[in-house]
């Protein structure tokens, strides 16, 4: 797959880059390794420091990066702005909380003391998506350099200049020459890098697809992982909900990035008391949504990603009324420039069909009926992926239930699904392993080293 950024409002070529051939590669392990020895020993305070410095370099050049995220990926000016903004905040929040995430934990032990300190343990292979090209990388990145880790970013293909400037900041920060270097590769190449006995582990967002296959490789070589896979996350409405702002939080979860995000809401499962005014309410909402340039500020949606995608979108929109479903609005891709497609709302698709089993990655919402709490958790748990859920009612009866049956790796309560560097994030079943962000994220790729000193003669 050739290595270019394609703007997506317009389908035009921008910039294409040569992948690095297996020379090249080779001497940015070896510079990782080099920059391992000597940040592990930095003093934290010293790589707080660097950290906060990235956050200044971050506020001082947010525009043209907002900029560059909207160019190679197409997202509305204003969320890309938005994303450099919460890079900023993990920046500081990892500044300001890393030594007490990383203070070691005391054990109560008889006749001695004992207590498990936590260690970085080396150079780690980010396999980072396209989707947030900055937050995404951010989020592990910021946690992983501030504890002492070394970052080898292998990005999508099509966000090369965006991984490059993130490369380029991070040095500028001051931290150690190849604490963070980004490897443009094809998918071929990353097996050779994974292999590399100087790398300890990798961390994947992206497809399922390439999280089997780098969690198959490393886990015959014995290296840690963590993987974030998507997810197809439901959006439960019951009629003691303040059906109004369920409905406003619905739209804005499932369009968050135009629809191309892992944690946005894709299933949308309301009780039959309540199931015409959010059905009408969400087709109205979706409807009004400003679609266009998205270099313009008043644009809402912009196009996806690529070529590709929409094509792939368009098939599933197919599939969906093949199986059954209803288009309540929209449903086809745009005439013109572009890889738009319009806003889309589908009721009835039988939780029977292929389609209703496959992650949408688009802005489509598809509508389900359910006559009761217990309903609504079965519908929720009918997906092999369990990432986030959104559960809205006001009944604390109804709140427990939601909460403690649905099979996922968050659940937030009268609120859409967000990231946040002090929540752990991440999900179960096919939706991926291990966590991102907070303490539990951020000790992920660390040795959690027990130490116990004079227990007497006990054995």
């Amino acid at each position: 797959m050739p290595i270019q950024t394609v703007n997506p409002a317009t389908g035009t070529l921008v910039r294409t880059f040569e992948p690095l051939v297996n020379e090249a590669v080779v001497q940015r392990i070896a510079l990782a390794e080099r920059a391992y020895a000597k940040h592990r020993v930095i003093p934290l305070e010293h790589r707080a420091l660097c950290t906060r410095k990235l956050a200044v370099l971050l506020e001082e050049e947010r525009d043209e990066l907002a900029r560059l995220i909207t160019l190679e990926m197409g997202k509305p000016i204003t969320a890309a702005e938005a994303e450099i903004d919460k890079c900023i905040d993990c920046c500081r929040y990892y500044a300001t909380h890393a030594a007490r995430l990383l203070a070691p934990d005391m054990l109560r032990v008889e006749g001695g003391q004992a207590y498990v300190q936590y260690e970085p343990m080396g150079v780690i292979l980010a396999v980072m998506p396209w989707n947030f090209p900055f937050w995404q990388v951010f989020r592990f990145a910021v946690p992983a350099l501030i504890a002492g880790n070394v970052v080898l970013l292998k990005p999508a293909p099509s966000v090369p200049q965006c991984a490059m400037r993130i490369e380029g900041l991070v040095r500028q920060a001051g931290f150690e020459r190849g604490a963070l270097l980004s490897l443009h590769i094809g998918v071929d190449a990353v097996e050779a890098v994974l292999s590399d006995p100087r790398v300890i582990g990798a961390t994947v967002t992206g497809g399922e697809g390439a999280g089997r296959a780098i969690a198959a490789q490393a886990g015959y070589l014995l290296k840690k992982t963590v993987l974030e896979l998507g997810g197809s996350d439901p959006f439960v409405i019951m009629p003691s909900a303040r059906v109004g702002d369920a409905i406003a939080a619905a739209v804005e979860s499932r369009m968050v990035n135009g629809g191309q995000s892992c944690i946005a809401a894709k299933r949308f499962i309301v009780h039959n008391d309540v199931y015409a005014e959010v059905r009408r309410g969400m087709a109205q909402a979706m409807e009004r949504l400003k679609i266009g340039d998205p270099m313009k500020r008043e644009t809402e949606v912009g196009p996806l990603s690529s070529a590709h995608a929409l094509d792939r979108l368009e098939g599933q929109i197919r599939a969906c009324v093949a199986a059954g479903g209803r288009i309540l609005s929209g449903g086809s891709r745009m005439v013109g420039s572009g890889f738009f497609f319009e806003p889309t709302v589908i009721s009835g698709v039988p939780r029977t069909s292929d389609v209703y089993r496959e992650e949408i990655f688009g802005p489509v919402a598809l509508l389900f009926r359910a006559s009761d709490v217990d309903d609504a958790i079965a519908i929720a748990n009918d997906t092999p992926y369990g990432l986030g859920a959104s559960v809205w009612t006001e009944s604390p009866d109804e709140q427990q239930r939601l909460l403690n049956g649905i099979e996922t790796g968050m659940v937030f309560l009268n609120s859409m699904v967000v990231s946040d560097p002090r929540l752990p994030f991440g999900g179960t079943k096919r939706s991926g392993y291990g966590r991102e962000l907070g303490a539990t994220g951020m000790r992920e790729f660390m040795n959690a080293k027990t130490v116990v000193a004079s227990l007497g003669k006990k054995r």
